[in-house]
């Protein structure tokens, strides 16, 4: 009986920032993830793990619109005792997309079902949501990225290559899906958005942040992670809700007043590029 030939290997892309930035990330990968699963355990047998309040200081969708607002995330993420991103600012971002996944999505069994689009192994949402007992079922955290390789399993959570546009993921299958800071990265939104819709089940959120700015800089001639960088505009995002709209998925929350999209400050510095800017958060629920 022949045996049976292994299938090609997906095609990887080169993780960005370069080989030496690549190892920097392993190394906050593997202390991240060695926090949680002891913190976790520890966690669990003082029986704090399912007390721990949901967080609230971040709208479910909403606008970044000072300093002070990701401070009092990062505040908040300390006192809830979760594993800071050593970029504060996206500490923010964040929380509110665990608060979401938590009183929208998740019935209080902590049984939610959620992939993180677009993933970094060492970004704080599976972590935080590995530590409010989240994952326990097999493949229920989910997070994939096309720079992943073969999977790789951290406290129960499977990273795995992927495209946020075509998961192979059944219909319907998932609670939550979560995507911080990728789509400005020259992700396809109509599609990135239909692939989300599709599998979500009914009721199911979709959690999108992504940088933004009322008057955005001109970004032309700088780039990041192979494409160009970009900052959506007010028109940009009211695109993208109508989009979703059209696609199944309604804004949870309100940005249709005059005021919605003003931020006092640009509280946002991308030091690699020179530019300052804001990040929006937007939450859809699948109809």
């Amino acid at each position: 009986m022949p045996s049976e030939q292994p299938g090609p290997s997906p095609q990887v892309a080169a993780p960005p920032g370069g080989p030496l930035l690549a190892v920097a990330k392993r190394g906050a990968e593997r202390l991240l993830w060695a926090r949680v699963a002891v913190q976790r355990r520890a966690e669990d047998w003082r029986g704090y793990a399912g007390s721990r309040p949901v967080p609230s200081s971040v709208p479910v969708t909403g606008v970044l619109r000072t300093t002070a607002m990701w401070e009092a995330a990062v505040a908040e993420a300390r006192h809830l005792r979760l594993p800071l991103h050593r970029d504060l600012p996206k500490n923010w971002d964040a929380l509110g997309a665990v608060g979401a996944v938590l009183s929208l999505a998740d019935d209080g069994s902590r049984s939610a079902r959620v992939m993180d689009a677009g993933s970094a192994r060492y970004s704080p949402v599976l972590p935080w949501l590995r530590l409010y007992g989240l994952g326990e079922g097999s493949g229920s955290l989910l997070g994939i990225n096309l720079e992943f390789g073969d999977p790789v399993s951290r406290d129960g959570v499977v990273f795995r290559h992927g495209d946020v546009t075509a998961t192979g993921l059944d219909d319907g299958s998932l609670d939550a899906v979560t995507c911080m800071s990728v789509i400005e990265h020259g992700v396809p939104v109509e599609p990135f958005l239909r692939e989300s819709a599709r599998v979500l089940r009914p009721g199911g959120i979709l959690c999108v942040s992504t940088d933004f700015d009322q008057a955005p800089a001109d970004t032309t001639g700088h780039t990041a992670y192979g494409t160009p960088v970009h900052i959506f505009s007010p028109e940009e995002v009211s695109e993208l809700i109508a989009t979703a709209d059209g696609l199944g998925l309604e804004l949870v929350g309100d940005l249709s007043t005059s005021d919605a999209f003003a931020h006092e400050e640009r509280p946002v510095h991308w030091q690699r590029v020179g530019l300052d800017y804001t990040f929006i958060l937007l939450t859809f629920r699948r109809r």
